[in-house]
C-alpha cells in the first residue's frame, strides 16, 4: 500500500498458501489477463507534445516544475488560481478503468467528472500541470508514475502535490471537533529545501493513495517534492476547502505562475454553480 512517512505498509499476505497446489485453469488465466489488460493505464499525449519528446535523445522533455492536483477540490484550486491566471495548453490525458472510475480521452470535462488532464505553460514549456480527479487504484499507481514521470527529465525538476483528506482521518490527541476545518498540512521529501506554507504533518499521520505514491517516487529518485494536504469536513466541491490552499500561492514553486487572480472568485463561483446544478440530478 502506498503511504508516505518513512514507512512501508504491507499488503495482506497469503502466507501458508502453496501456489504450486493451485494450478490456474485456462479460463481463469484468460479472465485474469483480460482484466490486467483492461486495467492498464494509458497516457494520451497530443501530437505536438509527443513529437517534442520523440525528438529528444532520451525521449524526455526538460521539466522544471510539475504541479499535481489530486481530487476535485485540489483540481478546482489549480483551475481557479493557476490555469486561469496564465496561458496553458492541454497536452494530454490519462485513460484508465477500475472498479471506482472510468476516464476517457476527452479534454471537455465538467468539474464533477472523473478525469486526469495535463497542461503545459505556453510561455515556459518546462512547466507541466496535472489535474487528477479520478481514482488511481493501488495496482495502477506504479504504471501512472512510470508513464507520467517517464516523459520528464528529472534533473532540475521540482514537484508540488495538492490533495484533500477527511478531517476524520487526522490523528491528534485532541478531539477533531476542536479543530478549525479546513486546514493545511505539508509533507516533503529530503531534497525539498524551500520553506513550506504551513506546519508539517505530524506522525502518526500519513499520506495515502496517489499523493503518497508520487512523494515516495520523488524520495527514491531524489526529486525535491512537497505535498500540501487539506483536511476538511466537506465531501464535495467546496469553496472554503478550495480557498484553504491559497497560502501556497506565495510559495516559490507557484508564485511565478500566478500572474492575475482577479477572475479567480468568478471562476470558483462558476465551478460550484455547475456542481450544484449537476447534484440536482444525482
Amino acid at each position: 500500500m502506498a503511504t508516505f512517512f518513512g514507512e512501508v505498509v504491507a499488503a495482506p499476505s497469503r502466507a501458508g498458501v502453496d501456489e504450486d497446489d493451485e494450478e490456474e485453469a485456462p479460463e481463469d488465466r484468460e479472465i485474469r489477463l483480460e482484466l490486467e489488460k483492461r486495467r492498464e493505464v494509458h497516457i494520451l499525449w497530443n501530437a505536438a507534445f509527443k513529437a517534442s519528446t520523440e525528438s529528444s535523445s532520451d525521449h524526455q522533455l526538460p521539466c522544471s516544475k510539475f504541479i499535481l492536483g489530486v481530487g476535485h477540490n485540489a483540481a478546482a484550486f489549480l483551475s481557479s488560481f493557476v490555469l486561469h491566471s496564465g496561458d496553458w495548453e492541454a497536452v494530454g490525458s490519462v485513460k484508465l478503468w477500475n472498479e471506482w472510475c472510468r476516464t476517457s480521452s476527452t479534454t471537455s470535462v465538467l468539474p464533477t467528472d472523473s478525469f486526469c488532464l495535463f497542461y503545459q505553460l505556453i510561455s515556459d514549456p518546462t512547466v507541466l500541470l496535472c489535474q487528477c480527479t479520478c481514482f488511481v487504484a493501488e495496482d495502477q499507481q506504479f504504471q501512472w508514475l512510470e508513464k507520467v514521470f517517464g516523459c520528464m527529465q528529472k534533473t532540475g525538476l521540482q514537484v508540488a502535490v495538492f490533495s484533500t483528506s477527511s478531517i476524520t482521518d487526522y490523528k491528534t490527541p485532541e478531539s477533531t471537533l476542536m479543530l478549525s476545518s479546513p486546514f493545511l498540512k505539508a509533507l516533503k521529501t529530503k531534497r525539498f529545501k524551500d520553506n513550506v506554507c504551513c506546519s508539517l504533518l505530524e506522525q502518526p499521520n500519513i499520506a495515502r493513495d496517489l499523493p503518497a505514491a508520487v512523494l515516495s517516487y520523488c524520495q527514491v529518485w531524489q526529486i525535491p517534492a512537497v505535498l500540501y494536504q487539506c483536511y476538511t469536513d466537506a465531501i464535495k466541491l467546496d469553496i472554503v476547502t478550495i480557498e484553504a490552499f491559497k497560502p501556497v500561492l506565495s510559495s516559490k514553486i507557484l508564485s511565478s505562475l500566478v500572474k492575475n487572480t482577479s477572475r479567480s472568485t468568478e471562476t470558483l463561483a462558476k465551478l460550484t454553480t455547475t456542481t450544484e446544478i449537476n447534484n440536482i440530478y444525482t
